[in-house]
C-alpha cells in the first residue's frame, strides 16, 4: 500500500462524472484548482486521506453538488466565502480536520437546502453570527470541539425549524446563561462549555441529562416555591415519606394484579431507595411495567442471564424497554441479591454514550426488578453465532463496536472516581443497538477499585474471558478488565471464542510464526483486503491491540486509556498486504 498524490489524478477524466468517491485511498498533497472544472458533480467525497492545504475556492464553481465530505484530513485555513455559491448543498461535511479556523462566513446562511452540517473537531468561532440555526431546511449541526466563544441568543427555539433541528456544540467556549427557548429544539449538547446560572425547568426536562455535563457554575432548576424553605430540613423528610409511599403503592399494585388478599407489607428500609424511576418524562409507574409484561408472563421473556430474566415491556407512550427481574428463589439468595443491588447502584451513578441506560429500578423484597434502555439486536454474542446477522456486522462495523467497548471501559477506569472495574466483561454483556452500535450492560458484579487495599476478591466472571492470573491469586486490577477486553475484541474479529488460539500462541511462540492473520479472521466476511484499504488497516491495527491486551503478564498488557488512544490513531500504511501479515510479526509491531 503506497500514498499518491491527489494531484497526480486526472482530474478532468472526471469531467462527465457526475459522483467522486476517493474515501479513504491513501491521498495526499492539496486538492488542485481543476476541482473546479468538474461542473455536472452531485457527489464529492475525499474523506479519510492525508489531505492537506486550504480548502480551495475552487470548490465554490461545483454548483450541482449535492453532498461534499473532506472529513478526517489535515486541511487548514479559513473557509472560502465563496461556498455561498453551493446553492444545491444538502450535506457539507469538514469535520475532523483540526485546522480548519477561522470565524465561520455568514455566505453559509445562504444554503437554503442544507440539511447536515458537520464542522466538528476544528478551530472555528462565530456559530451564531453566521445564522446557520436559521436556514429553512438544516436539521442537524455539529459544531463540536471548536473555539466557539458567544453567548446562545435567546430566541434560538423560536426559529421556524426549532423542532426539528439538532445542534452538538459540546467542548467549547459557550459563556452566559441558558435561554428558555432552547426546550423548543428536537436536541441541543451544551456540554464542556463555560455555562453558568440554573437551567430553565422547561429545557431541563426536554434535553438528555448528559447535555449540560462539564458546566461547573451551571445549576439544576428549582421549584420557586419551595425557594424560600430550608431543604436541609424539607429534602430528608420528603425522601422519607415519598419511599414510604411508593413501597406501599408498589405492594398494593402488585397484589391487586395477583389478585391476591394481603395486608400493606411494612418496607425494608435497608433497601435504600425502595423504587426509583428516572426517563425521559419521568413519568414509568410500576402499574405500566406489570402491566406491559403481563406480570413478568414468559411470553414477554427475551433471555436470561446470570441471575435474573429479562422481559420486552412497551409503555403506554410507545416507549419499548428491557426489564431484567430478578427470581424469587434468586432474591433469596444473599449473592443474587447483592449483585442485583450493586449493578442498580453502579448504573445509576455513570453515564456514558456506550454503556446501557438504566432508567430505573424497584428494589423491594417482594419484587426486584431493573428497567433499561431496550437494544434491539440483542447481544453481541447473539450476532456472531448468526450467518445471517454475522455478515451484517463488516469489518468497518466490528471496529466501531470494538473502539465503543474500549471508550465505555476508559470511562470506567479513568473518568470515574474511584475506579470502576466491570470484571465480567464478555460478548453476552455487550448489547448492540439497531445501528449496530455497542453498549456495555451487565454491573452485577462490578466493583469499585480501591488503591488502598489488595483487591482481594472471589472470582468474577465469564469462562474464557477471565484474565489467567485469577487462576492463582484473586488480587483483582483494571488490567483483568483490559485482558477480558482483548478476548472480546478478537472473538469480534475472528467470529468465534479465540480460545484455542490464545493456548496455542502463548504456549509456544513458534506457533505464532506458522498462524496468518487472514486465516484466523471471521470467513463469512470477505477479506479486508478485498473490502477497502482502510478496513485492512483498521482490522490490523485492532487485531495488533487486542494481542497486547491478552498478555499473560498484567504489566505488559495497556491501559484502557492508552488502547483508546492507539485506535484513535491512523496508523502509516500497511508494510505488505494483509494477507501475508502474521500474528507473529503482529506480536512485534
Amino acid at each position: 500500500m503506497y500514498y499518491h498524490q491527489l494531484g497526480e489524478l486526472d482530474l478532468l477524466a472526471f469531467r462527465n462524472i457526475a459522483r467522486i468517491d476517493l474515501s479513504g485511498m491513501w491521498l495526499t498533497g492539496g486538492i488542485p484548482p481543476e476541482i473546479g472544472a468538474l461542473s455536472k458533480l452531485t457527489y464529492l467525497n475525499f474523506s479519510r486521506n492525508d489531505l492537506t492545504g486550504n480548502v480551495p475556492f475552487s470548490l465554490s464553481n461545483l454548483t450541482n453538488l449535492q453532498y461534499l465530505d473532506i472529513s478526517y484530513n489535515f486541511f487548514g485555513g479559513a473557509i472560502p466565502s465563496g461556498i455561498e455559491n453551493l446553492t444545491s448543498l444538502v450535506a457539507l461535511d469538514l469535520s475532523n480536520n483540526y485546522w480548519i479556523n477561522g470565524s465561520l462566513p455568514s455566505t453559509l446562511g445562504r444554503l437554503t437546502r442544507l440539511e447536515s452540517l458537520k464542522l466538528n473537531d476544528n478551530q472555528l468561532k462565530g456559530f451564531f453570527e453566521a445564522g446557520i440555526s436559521k436556514l429553512p431546511s438544516i436539521k442537524t449541526i455539529d459544531l463540536s470541539g471548536n473555539l466557539i466563544s458567544e453567548q446562545i441568543p435567546f430566541d434560538l427555539g423560536y426559529y421556524a425549524n426549532a423542532h426539528s433541528l439538532s445542534i452538538d456544540l459540546s467542548h467549547n467556549n459557550l459563556y452566559g446563561t441558558v435561554p428558555k427557548s432552547l426546550s423548543n429544539l428536537r436536541n441541543i449538547n451544551l456540554s464542556y462549555n463555560d455555562l453558568e446560572g440554573r437551567v430553565p425547568f422547561g429545557v431541563w426536562y426536554a434535553l438528555p441529562e448528559g447535555s449540560f455535563l462539564g458546566n461547573d457554575r451551571l445549576l439544576p432548576p428549582r421549584d420557586s416555591t419551595t425557594r424560600a424553605l430550608d431543604t436541609r430540613v424539607i429534602l430528608p423528610l420528603a425522601l422519607f415519606f415519598g419511599c414510604l409511599y411508593s413501597a406501599m403503592f408498589i405492594v398494593f399494585i402488585y397484589y391487586y394484579f395477583k389478585g391476591k388478599k394481603t395486608t400493606p407489607v411494612k418496607p425494608d428500609l435497608k433497601h435504600g431507595d425502595i423504587f426509583k424511576i428516572w426517563n425521559y418524562d419521568g413519568k414509568i409507574a410500576y402499574k405500566d411495567i406489570i402491566e406491559a409484561t403481563q406480570d413478568f408472563d414468559f411470553t414477554h421473556c427475551i433471555g436470561s442471564g446470570g441471575y435474573g430474566s429479562v422481559y420486552r415491556a412497551q409503555l403506554p407512550t410507545g416507549k419499548v424497554v428491557a426489564v431484567k427481574k430478578l427470581h424469587r428463589f434468586e432474591g433469596e439468595n444473599p449473592i443474587f441479591d447483592a449483585c442485583f443491588k450493586n449493578e442498580a447502584k453502579v448504573l445509576s451513578e455513570i453515564r456514558h454514550w456506550n454503556i446501557v441506560k438504566l432508567f430505573g429500578f424497584c428494589l423491594h423484597k417482594r419484587c426486584m426488578f431493573l428497567i433499561y434502555e431496550y437494544m434491539e439486536m440483542g447481544s453481541l454474542f447473539y450476532v456472531l453465532r448468526d450467518s445471517n446477522e454475522a455478515v451484517e456486522l463488516n469489518w468497518a462495523k466490528r471496529v466501531n463496536i470494538v473502539e465503543g467497548i474500549a471508550r465505555a471501559l476508559s470511562y470506567m477506569h479513568h473518568d470515574c472516581s474511584p475506579p470502576i472495574l466491570h470484571r465480567d466483561i464478555s460478548t453476552s454483556n455487550v448489547l448492540l443497538s439497531s445501528k449496530l452500535e455497542a453498549f456495555v450492560s451487565d454491573f452485577g458484579t462490578a466493583r469499585l477499585l480501591d488503591p488502598d487495599s489488595s483487591n482481594h476478591t472471589l472470582i468474577a466472571g465469564t469462562h474464557g474471558y477471565i484474565a489467567p492470573e485469577l487462576a492463582y491469586t484473586m488480587a483483582v486490577t483494571e488490567k483483568c478488565d483490559v485482558y477480558s477486553f482483548g478476548v472480546v475484541a478478537l472473538e469480534t474479529m475472528f467470529g468465534s471464542h479465540p480460545g484455542e488460539f490464545l493456548t496455542s500462541v502463548f504456549v509456544s511462540e513458534r506457533n505464532s510464526e506458522n498462524l496468518m492473520l487472514q486465516d484466523l479472521l471471521d470467513k463469512r466476511l470477505p477479506s479486508p483486503d478485498d473490502e477497502d484499504l482502510k478496513a485492512a488497516r483498521d482490522v490490523v491495527r485492532v487485531v495488533r491491540i487486542a494481542l497486547t491486551c491478552v498478555s499473560s503478564d498484567p504489566k505488559s498488557r495497556p491501559s484502557m486509556s492508552r488502547v483508546c488512544d492507539e485506535l484513535d490513531v491512523r496508523g502509516p500504511p500497511l508494510p505488505m498486504p494483509l494477507r501475508s501479515i502474521s500474528i507473529s510479526h503482529l506480536m512485534h509491531m
